[in-house]
């Protein structure tokens, strides 16, 4: 048994070295390039439709009278809006204080039944980046942990970066957040 694998491998390595050596060019001949007129299986080339004939034809632009160019005066405003502009920003600006939630992302850093398990990686999370937010919800069995408010998935995916390797798997979700609203 031993004896018949060596020669059985030397005899398809053989048949396969003879597959590829008969299917090569062979090097005394040359490739055939030249054109071959057509058959009934291969119709003619179509000739190239002169087209210029649909194309439009401009008249070339006349040169303009090189005049002294007239300096252009500013202007002065007659009716000032900046009272009127000044009061609708002080408006959006009361407004916009009102404002505690926005449409932003979270990162979902744990899904998963163990509360020790959860509250061990938010300690872990805390520790290294006290300034981030954490969110613990519980939904019989399930407890997710989120981390941070960010208004931009740009934003997100940076906090994201920064979490990989405290959890064993991460992922953005889209929610409301949480505006800062500092004084």
């Amino acid at each position: 048994m031993n004896r018949l694998l060596p020669n059985m491998l030397l005899a398809s390595t053989m048949l396969v070295l003879a597959a590829c050596a008969s299917t090569a060019p062979r090097a005394g001949t040359a490739a055939d390039t030249t054109l071959k007129k057509p058959t009934a299986a291969t119709p003619a080339p179509l000739p190239a439709e002169d087209v210029a004939k649909y194309r439009p034809v401009f008249a070339a632009p006349k040169a303009a009278a090189t005049a002294p160019a007239v300096a252009k005066t500013a202007v002065p405003p007659t009716n000032q809006v900046n009272a009127q502009v000044e009061q609708r920003l002080r408006d959006q600006a009361y407004t916009n204080q009102n404002v505690k939630y926005a449409q932003g992302y979270r990162v979902l850093v744990y899904l998963g039944l163990e509360r020790d398990k959860v509250m061990a990686i938010r300690r872990a999370i805390i520790g290294r980046y006290p300034d981030e937010t954490d969110y613990i919800t519980f939904k019989s069995p399930v407890y997710r942990l989120y981390i941070g408010d960010y208004l931009t998935k740009l934003e997100a995916a940076r906090g994201l970066a920064r979490l990989r390797g405290l959890a064993p798997k991460l992922e953005l979700e889209a929610t409301q957040v949480l505006l800062n609203k500092n004084p």
